[in-house]
């Protein structure tokens, strides 16, 4: 039987998580997660060790806000220099987190063209070194690593030999490879391999990849004996995700409307002076509320382009005195 490290020892497996996404999961939207439906663990928005360990770490630190209904909250960092890692994980040790996660499977080219995210499959020598350095700063805190299952082609077993070298707390495998980003479904039969080349370790794997709701989760864990799955895209719109008590569908849209306009109002007070974000940043979510009832297009169409958060909670009153909103 596995030991895991750190935090996870004290967690019932399977776990459910919820997937770091950038300029999705900050932490005005983990927040509202831990409070409506939370997943076994939460993780920050990826962050560069480069910039962490600059004058430009003032500017950085937001992304690393956080709240104690999060815990546990992990850390998600990446970067393009070696030598940046250690202090990067000595930092988020002084900033009291539970634990740090590498990103290796970012596709995106800004990451992949300074040696981070997904390049690092490329390279298995530079990342064994990358997850050596992260835990010589980590001190008690557990190390994993999110990646894909290859970059150009499949190579699961390649390169979680590698990974496994350096004994992480878990991996999370991604089921496409970077070269296929999100265009293609998830290759799930791909990971009875890295189940079985982690059972003789303690080393936690989970699973990434197109996974509707729990129930869908419920299905690829008895399919697959994972020791946890994370969802991502789902969460869209749908902070409620992780509640086994409420299915979506039976969410009121006065609530969801409501909830919508207390997600904006957080994001706004958060993200205010000098943790400032852009409010253009927050429109993506508050139109991921709106679909599925009589009036949505319109709605739509008077929000996506609102500058605040008084502006949503207007047009929201003013939709909710409508006939429209009467009759649904």
């Amino acid at each position: 039987m596995k030991k895991p490290a750190g935090f996870y020892k004290d967690l019932k497996l399977p776990l459910y998580m919820q997937a770091p996404m950038a300029d999705v999961t900050d932490a005005a939207f983990r927040k509202l997660i831990a409070k409506y439906g939370k997943p076994d663990v939460l993780f920050t928005e990826f962050v560069t060790c480069d910039g962490l360990c600059s004058a430009g770490r003032k500017n950085l630190l937001k992304h690393l806000i956080y709240d104690e209904t999060e815990r546990p909250i992990v850390a998600q960092i990446w970067g393009g220099r070696l030598e940046k890692y250690q202090e990067t994980a000595e930092l988020i040790g002084e900033l009291g987190f539970d634990g740090i996660d590498i990103n290796m499977g970012c596709p995106v080219k800004n990451v992949t063209k300074i040696g981070g995210g997904a390049a690092l499959i490329k390279d298995p020598e530079r990342a064994k070194k990358i997850i050596e350095e992260t835990k010589k700063g980590a001190g008690n805190l557990p190390v994993t690593v999110k990646t894909r299952i290859g970059y150009n082609r499949i190579i699961v077993k390649e390169w979680m030999e590698h990974l496994l070298e350096t004994e992480p707390a878990a991996i999370t495998l991604h089921m496409r490879t970077a070269k296929e980003m999100s265009k293609v479904e998830a290759h799930w039969e791909e990971i009875h391999l890295a189940v079985e080349m982690t059972k003789k370790s303690n080393t936690l794997i989970f699973g990434n990849g197109d996974i509707t709701d729990l129930g869908h989760a419920d299905e690829i864990i008895k399919e697959t004996n994972l020791d946890g799955v994370m969802l991502g895209r789902a969460i869209f719109g749908n902070p409620w995700l992780y509640d086994r008590n409420r299915k979506y569908e039976d969410i009121l849209l006065d609530e969801r409307l409501t909830v919508m306009v207390e997600h904006a109002e957080l994001y706004e007070s958060i993200f205010t002076g000098i943790n400032s974000k852009s409010f253009l940043l927050m429109r993506k979510h508050i139109l991921a509320y709106i679909s599925g009832f009589k009036g949505a297009k319109e709605l739509r169409l008077r929000l996506q382009s609102v500058e605040s958060a008084s502006e949503v909670k207007e047009i929201v009153s003013s939709f909710k005195s409508s006939v429209e909103f009467q009759e649904i």
